[in-house]
């Protein structure tokens, strides 16, 4: 009998009540110019018309390999995807994000040459829901400056959906941590930099869809004090003291703030129809507000 060839990465993309972007996001894998990979589905309970997307893709494409279960949560799915992982390397996706077609063979360049490095990202673009251009995101590339930022508590300085990671490392670090919910990426970059290298490539080859209603945004309280407990933890490792920021109350921000936001992140990256679309949005709410109003003119002006 010929012995099966494993493939050398291992795509993992937890997936739950997945909507509009799903078919986009597989798609955008399906067609890396790099094709050895497995690419490693779990359905963690989706309670829409997920689960029947992901069994049309599946029974297509051998390189799918579909889990479906009840809900468990994103870290435990994390960590299920990793264990059953054949490659040597692990791909992380999320199930509304893009990976431009050049991302699996760059990066998988550059951790063959680079055998010091345990993980490798990219620098990305924020799109909207629409796929409308925000802004150009991220500005880490080295080791150091990575490292620096996770330790301030800053997330993303490297984007955890457009990552490529060792699976040897991972699993050295113990994976991901049930203690640091809404931040286990934080803590995971923190764990990896202490067995190996972190970078980010250059180029922009991942498109980074923001939501109104991502964690980012809906849990920032319990993000940002799972991330600080994180920190502390590392420090306390590295034997580092750990420099606590001011503790200071911090409200979600509301909806015409995040248009804000993203209207003037667009308009000052020169993308000035996503400028205008939020300013628009931000008006009709908050007619009267007279930064709102400032916003809409020089989104109308475009600068």
């Amino acid at each position: 009998m010929e012995k099966k060839v494993q493939p050398r990465i291992s795509v993992v993309m937890p997936v739950y009540n997945a909507g509009e972007y799903l078919a986009e996001a597989i798609d955008s894998i399906l067609n890396q110019s790099y094709v050895d990979f497995e690419f490693i589905i779990i359905d963690d309970g989706s309670s829409d018309g997920t689960l029947s997307i992901l069994q049309h893709y599946a029974e297509n494409e051998t390189r799918i390999k579909l889990i479906s279960r009840h809900n468990k949560g994103l870290i435990f799915t994390l960590n299920e995807g990793v264990s059953i992982a054949q490659g040597d390397f692990i791909a992380r996706m999320d199930q509304d994000d893009i990976s431009l077609p050049k991302r699996f063979e760059k990066q998988l360049d550059f951790l063959i040459n680079h055998p010091e490095h345990v993980a490798i990202g990219c620098l990305t673009t924020l799109i909207d829901s629409d796929g409308d251009i925000i802004t150009p995101f991220g500005e880490w590339l080295t080791h150091d400056e990575i490292d620096k930022a996770h330790i301030q508590c800053i997330g993303g300085a490297i984007a955890h959906p457009s990552a490529m990671i060792r699976k040897d490392g991972l699993l050295k670090v113990g994976g991901y941590s049930e203690k640091y919910k809404d931040a286990e990426d934080i803590d995971l970059w923190l764990k990896l930099a202490e067995v190996g290298k972190l970078a980010n490539l250059k180029e922009r080859l991942f498109l980074y869809r923001q939501h109104v209603d991502s964690i980012g945004y809906t849990k920032r309280l319990s993000q940002l004090k799972s991330a600080r407990r994180a920190v502390e933890k590392a420090c306390d490792r590295r034997k580092l003291e750990y420099k606590e920021s001011a503790e200071q109350e911090i409200e979600l921000p509301t909806l015409v703030e995040i248009y804000c936001k993203w209207a003037w992140w667009a308009l000052n990256s020169s993308n000035i129809a996503t400028a205008r679309k939020y300013a628009v949005k931000a008006f009709l709410k908050k007619p009267y507000d007279l930064t709102v109003c400032k916003l809409l003119v020089c989104s109308i002006r475009g600068y």
